[in-house]
């Protein structure tokens, strides 16, 4: 063994019987052997230009072996210092591990999908629109002059008022807008449906939100008729609500059809009762919405449609209050 101020064999000793028990015991072994400014390690490597030179090379060799006998000591205590700390803790780790829970589709979202899938087996396909529109095409495009009447049936969130009645900008009523759009760029044939949110000022209740949910449908070509939209109406009840569907059609009013008609269907109680619930509004679109977007109302006829999203998932899962599909309530959520 090289001459040194230190021997390596008293140091080989002291590196196997340090106890490493606890954490402290563990840092001071760690600062004896490894610390940066009076590590012993690095003194013995310090002290190599006191060895003759033709004994330096064994002596750099026996001190590498102290410092991975002191590395692998560390690395032993610290690994077995976390074992035990992670056992003594209140965690179980011999426990099988916990399946987080999975989401689900919301209920307006499952209803919505079903809906769009059921058009597009007949042919529709989807468009969509701005949820800030414009006055003209939330209401003038669809037949509501400015002093119409027919203006005082929604309640409309305007966002901004301007000089004339066609500035105004405000939050959409309905997607019947989408409709106006879709017109404005394509020519017959058309056939689309205009999913989307729509916004109105109304107050609270068991069935009316201040937004809510709509799939507005539309149809254009020459030969378009009534019948065709009963026909079509008929077939989406029965895919949304089953093959024994009972449904009725009523005189209705709205300026951008002609004849318009309302739709009801029979939802029948356990006991045997039952009432007629309304699920949507439709009819010929009228000559003067066509007019609006250069659509000869001589040559081409067509209907169109609107229907409340919410009100069919309300329908089909036996919810009967508009708010719960909104506030979020885990335990509401967790049966769909």
């Amino acid at each position: 063994m090289p001459e040194s101020s230190f021997d390596l064999d008293a140091v080989r000793e002291e590196i196997i019987a340090t106890s490493l028990a606890t954490e402290e015991e563990i840092e001071a072994f760690r600062v004896r052997f490894l610390g940066r400014k009076a590590g012993l390690i690095r003194q013995l490597f310090a002290g190599v230009s006191s060895v003759a030179p033709e004994q330096r090379g064994a002596y750099g060799q026996s001190v590498n072996q102290l410092k991975n006998l002191v590395e692998e000591r560390l690395a032993e205590a610290q690994s077995r210092d976390g074992a035990t700390a992670g056992m003594g803790s209140d965690l179980d780790l011999t426990l099988p591990g916990r399946k987080p829970p999975m989401g689900s589709v919301h209920p307006i979202s499952q209803t919505l999908s079903a809906m769009k899938e059921v058009f597009r087996q007949f042919g529709f396909e989807i468009a969509e629109g701005p949820e800030l529109e414009d006055d003209w095409h939330n209401f003038t495009a669809l037949n509501f002059p400015p002093d119409h009447p027919a203006r005082d049936m929604q309640d409309t969130l305007f966002v901004r008022l301007g000089d004339e009645e066609k500035d105004a900008t405000l939050m959409r009523t309905h997607t019947s807008p989408g409709q106006i759009r879709v017109m404005e760029k394509q020519k017959p044939p058309i056939r689309v449906i205009v999913p989307g949110r729509v916004y109105r000022n109304e107050s609270l209740s068991y069935k009316s939100f201040c937004l809510f949910h709509q799939v507005e449908g539309l149809y254009v070509d020459e030969g378009v008729t009534f019948a065709e939209l009963k026909q079509l109406l008929h077939l989406f009840a029965k895919a949304m609500f089953g093959e024994d569907v009972r449904m009725r059609f009523r005189p209705s009013f709205f300026p951008f059809t002609e004849p318009s008609a309302e739709v009801d269907i029979w939802w029948a109680n356990p006991d045997g009762s039952g009432k007629w619930l309304e699920i949507l509004g439709c009819g010929m679109v009228d000559p003067n919405v066509l007019k609006a977007v250069d659509i000869d109302p001589e040559r081409y006829t067509g209907y169109a449609f609107g229907m409340g999203v919410e009100r069919i998932a309300l329908l089909r899962h036996n919810i009967e209050d508009i708010r719960l599909l909104y506030e979020n309530d885990i335990r509401f959520l967790e049966q769909f």
